[in-house]
């Protein structure tokens, strides 16, 4: 009765979006569609369009799921109000998220916490003078 719906937005259908936006967009969507399934890129675009079609609340009594996960995708990245830019950065934010579990298991908020106090204290640091150098007197 339905077509083919899957819980979550397959990467078969990446290939499929290709010419839902602009020239960017088609750019990437080519580039990440010639890429294995568990390339960081591939999942970092699965992330950006379970995120924009709501996969996460879709189930198989709903609208989405009658469409399929082809048509649904095609229509959550052609329906997205912004620019390609926007939605290209989506995917980056996406990619560092999945880039950031992957290599150290930690989640982006934590991470980019660290990183900010790294950063705090690195500025501090440079204020005060170290005891090795030497000042001209």
């Amino acid at each position: 009765m339905y077509p083919e719906s899957e819980i979550l937005f397959p990467p078969r259908c990446i290939p499929l979006l290709a010419e839902a936006r602009g020239k960017a967009w088609k750019a990437l969507v080519r580039r990440v569609a010639r890429l294995p399934e568990d390339h960081p890129d591939t999942l970092a675009l699965s992330l950006t369009v379970i995120r924009l079609a709501g996969c996460l609340t879709c189930d198989m009594d709903s609208y989405r799921a009658s469409l399929g996960c082809a048509a649904c995708s095609q229509r959550a990245v052609a329906g997205f109000k912004g620019t390609d830019e926007q939605l290209i950065h989506r995917f980056e934010e996406a990619r560092e998220e999945i880039e950031a579990y992957l290599n150290q298991g930690t989640p982006l908020s934590t991470r980019r916490k660290v990183l900010s106090r790294k950063a705090r204290a690195k500025a501090s640091s440079k204020d005060v003078p170290s005891s090795g150098t030497s000042r001209k007197r």
